[in-house]
């Protein structure tokens, strides 16, 4: 019967974080399973006197491999609305936050909610606050002049051989929550090991994520959420086709100090290549018990018109070609997502500042209009230093 089965259309995501809990709408295309580490014993032997070879096998299940979760979501900034009472982010004063905003504090380090005060009945009432890597604030950065309030997602907190655990719950059901017609699955321990923010140019901005839990288990209950402003929003949404990219270079060799190129498309990715680790004890079925860190790696690529301008992308490619001395060029990349917040009554938009990027030579794609994809990977400025990448999202009053 249809009433006994499941559409993922109807599936609502709630993350839970300390004792915070977020929804996040999803699009389609989500995912989550765990799998099992088994092994075989065989017999492999020659014919015995009686004409017989066995050529059995047996399979056992050592572990649980940790399970694994994906899926995307929009980039959706917004400014917070301090007069409601109950479901919003602050209670204060108004500061720009993002729906997926409790995904980049996962990714970027350990760092802990205070959730706001919204009682609005006197003066305790207060913002919400996060320990680490992520703030509010209306300071200027050195590619935009403009003060609006922003929030920002940095990385200088993120050299940790951990990261945020969240709670994951995947419900499943159209209308209000039943128990009788309503499935919940909870991904524990989960952590956020890559984020990848793609800008098709015909699209709307998304984010692509993906990590590991360490169980999922069937919940007999549906979590109650905490914070789920911005949701309804319509003017939350970043047009692909706004993005500009600004390109500064040191002065090396002959590249030049900036390039002028126009953008057909790009991504860009963050991964923490995190591991689980699992027991191997034998005689039992092994659970994984927790994760560690590797290698924070940061980069992506951006596509282009070869163009044979001033400065231009053909100027990028035979720069780039010709400086044969230089084994680490360096970059200075800016993707303003949603265009360039020159003003205050720009639309949403998404910045992300990559300080020192190391560029690979551009390949040509030979079509109607050639074009040249150039592949970049974002660097700190010493090896120890954890400042590849700064991250601000400019929001509107939700409307």
């Amino acid at each position: 019967m249809a009433n006994d089965l499941f559409f993922s259309r109807d599936t609502k995501l709630v993350v839970k974080c300390d004792s915070t809990f977020f929804e996040i709408p999803v699009l389609d295309g989500f995912s989550f399973s765990q799998a099992t580490n088994a092994s075989e014993v065989t017999l492999n032997e020659m014919e015995s006197a009686a004409g017989v070879s066995r050529r059995g096998r047996k399979m056992f299940n050592d572990s649980m491999a940790p399970a694994e979760w994906s899926f995307s979501t929009y980039v959706r900034p917004f400014v917070s609305n301090p007069a409601l009472t109950t479901l919003g982010w602050d209670g204060l004063s108004a500061a720009t936050h993002a729906v997926e905003e409790v995904l980049w504090s996962a990714l970027v380090g350990t760092g802990a909610i205070t959730e706001g005060v919204q009682d609005q009945e006197d003066s305790s009432d207060t913002n919400s606050a996060w320990s680490d890597n992520l703030t509010y604030n209306s300071t200027s950065v050195p590619w935009d002049a403009n003060t609006q309030p922003r929030l920002t997602v940095d990385f200088l907190g993120s050299n940790k051989s951990t990261v945020k655990e969240l709670e994951l719950y995947f419900i499943m059901g159209s209308g209000a929550y039943n128990a009788g017609t309503h499935q919940v699955y909870k991904l524990a321990k989960a952590v956020v090991n890559s984020a990848t923010v793609d800008f098709d140019i015909d699209g709307i901005a998304t984010i692509n994520w993906s990590g590991f839990a360490s169980s999922i288990t069937d919940e007999g209950s549906q979590p109650t959420v905490t914070i789920k402003e911005g949701l309804s929003a319509t003017n939350n949404f970043i047009r692909n086709r706004l993005t500009t990219l600004v390109v500064g270079a040191t002065a090396a060799e002959n590249i030049v100090t900036a390039y002028t190129l126009t953008l057909t498309g790009g991504s860009v990715s963050f991964e923490n290549n995190i591991t689980y680790l699992t027991p191997d004890t034998i005689g039992e079925v092994n659970q994984p018990i927790g994760h560690v860190t590797g290698t924070r790696t940061i980069g992506g690529n951006f596509t282009c018109y070869l163009s044979n301008s001033a400065a231009g992308s053909s100027d990028l490619f035979e720069d780039l070609v010709t400086s044969t001395t230089t084994t680490t060029n360096d970059f200075d990349l800016t993707f303003h997502i949603g265009g360039t917040p020159a003003s205050t009554t720009a639309g949403p938009h998404l910045s992300i500042n990559l300080p020192a990027c190391h560029l690979e030579i551009p390949s040509h794609s030979i079509d109607d209009v050639i074009s040249i994809e150039t592949t970049f990977s974002a660097l700190p400025t010493s090896i120890t230093s954890a400042d590849e990448a700064t991250i601000q999202y400019k929001g509107m009053t939700v409307a």
